[in-house]
């Protein structure tokens, strides 16, 4: 019997654990997941400096139209001790300068009318003024990255901010990839009478490459035993393995067969949806085994939808399943199927909202539709038909596969 969607994606992510932590360097980190918390090793800013280019100031001196003689100058980079603001003074100071003794608020340069000697002050000026203060950005010891959080150009700029060269992140896992099938040739090889090029292998590296993990090809195993043990072998050696075709119930679908003969225990071979139904997991050791219809569009959804989010678990991401938007259906959407159906759709942005259709022909063969689409909508084993007009969640491929108007962003 076929298992439910849910319950097939909560009995793989119970085996999905994040993998052990690897010291990488900090070139390297964006897209990682940090494995530790990282605490600051000192405050930031490490003193009071100033925000702005302009004039450091006692705000006892300060009124509007007050005249001020400027007795130093404070460029970035070197100490606070070389100026101070004595009364009825101001110094000329620089972005990032240290604030110099006796001064309580910085000027922009904007806000005065000043020559070489002296400047005077268009606005009222407040204690603190235009000053970042040490520790206003990070106390030391605060936690500045949190374990489970996603290195992202920001978080790279922060270490080294702080002359952090490494971090802990969980390791990437090594996925080897396997298709099957007499009829198979790679790509580059012309197909004979009765042959297919083999593009499933490529779209699902693909696939796993975008989620950051590593993707290893085995190549094409023909549909006999003795090809099928060589390369699932191999495999075995990887974090998971997936195989394409031959876990169906035809005579020449050996893939189970072997899988077992090697001791690999397998949990299900079948979960109600469509397409991707015939999907099989497995498991030999610490090693994740999916087997994946030989449809294009099947093995595409499939990974999608059960191996893609297995994958960022075991890389430590906590959000692993596909941003969702809300948009009104613009045609009917149809399932007839009595199976949870994941349609292709077109989103499309109007002046009302988000609208959605179907991307066309939904035949599992049909990889201009993948193309098309923009994302999916799941519709429940119960729910035959949706009319236009219907509120849908669709899971976006690509958060930014179609724009947004500024300010006019769905919050989800």
């Amino acid at each position: 019997m076929a298992l439910a969607f849910e319950q097939a994606l909560r009995l793989i992510l119970a085996h999905a654990a994040p993998l052990a932590a690897e010291d990488v360097e900090l070139d390297h980190l964006v897209g990682r997941i940090a494995a530790e918390d990282i605490a600051a090793p000192y405050a930031m800013p490490r003193w009071d400096n100033s925000e702005m280019d302009g004039f450091a100031v006692r705000t006892a001196d300060c009124h509007p139209f007050a005249e001020l003689s400027i007795n130093g100058y404070l460029p970035a980079g070197v100490g606070a001790e070389q100026a101070r603001v004595q009364p009825g003074t101001a110094v000329r100071i620089m972005t990032g300068a240290p604030i110099p003794d006796g001064c309580d608020a910085v000027v922009p340069v904007e806000n005065t009318a000043h020559d070489n000697e002296h400047v005077m002050l268009k606005q009222r000026v407040g204690v603190g003024d235009y000053i970042r203060f040490r520790g206003s950005d990070m106390q030391a010891g605060e936690i500045m990255i949190s374990a489970g959080k996603l290195f992202r150009p920001a978080e790279v700029n922060l270490l080294a901010a702080f002359s952090r060269l490494r971090a802990k992140v969980y390791r990437r896992p090594r996925i080897a990839i396997l298709s099957t099938g007499d009829e198979l040739v790679p790509p580059g090889q012309t197909p004979g009478p009765g042959q297919i090029i083999d593009s499933n292998s490529y779209s699902l590296a693909a696939a796993v490459r975008e989620t950051g993990a590593e993707a290893v090809h085995l190549g094409i195993a023909k549909d006999n035993a003795a090809a099928l043990r060589a390369r699932i072998s191999a495999g075995l050696q990887a974090d998971i393995l997936i195989t394409s075709a031959g876990v169906s119930s035809g005579d020449r679908d050996l893939v189970r067969e072997v899988l077992n003969a090697a001791g690999a225990r397998l949990l299900f071979w079948k979960v109600n949806i469509k397409p991707s139904g015939p999907v099989a997991f497995a498991l030999k050791g610490k090693t994740l085994i999916f087997s994946v219809p030989g449809n294009p569009v099947s093995s595409m959804i499939a990974f999608d939808q059960l191996i893609r989010p297995a994958i960022l678990q075991m890389m430590g991401h906590e959000k692993i399943i596909r941003k969702t938007v809300t948009a009104k259906l613009s045609a009917p959407l149809l399932n007839e199927t009595g199976k949870l159906r994941f349609l292709r759709v077109r989103v499309v942005e109007t002046e009302q909202g988000l609208t959605v259709a179907s991307a066309g022909d939904q035949n599992t063969g049909m990889l201009s539709t993948m193309i098309r689409a923009q994302g999916i909508v799941a519709l429940p084993p119960e729910c035959d038909r949706l009319e236009a007009g219907a509120q849908v969640e669709v899971q976006l491929f690509d958060a930014c596969a179609f724009a947004y108007r500024p300010f006019e962003r769905p919050e989800r």
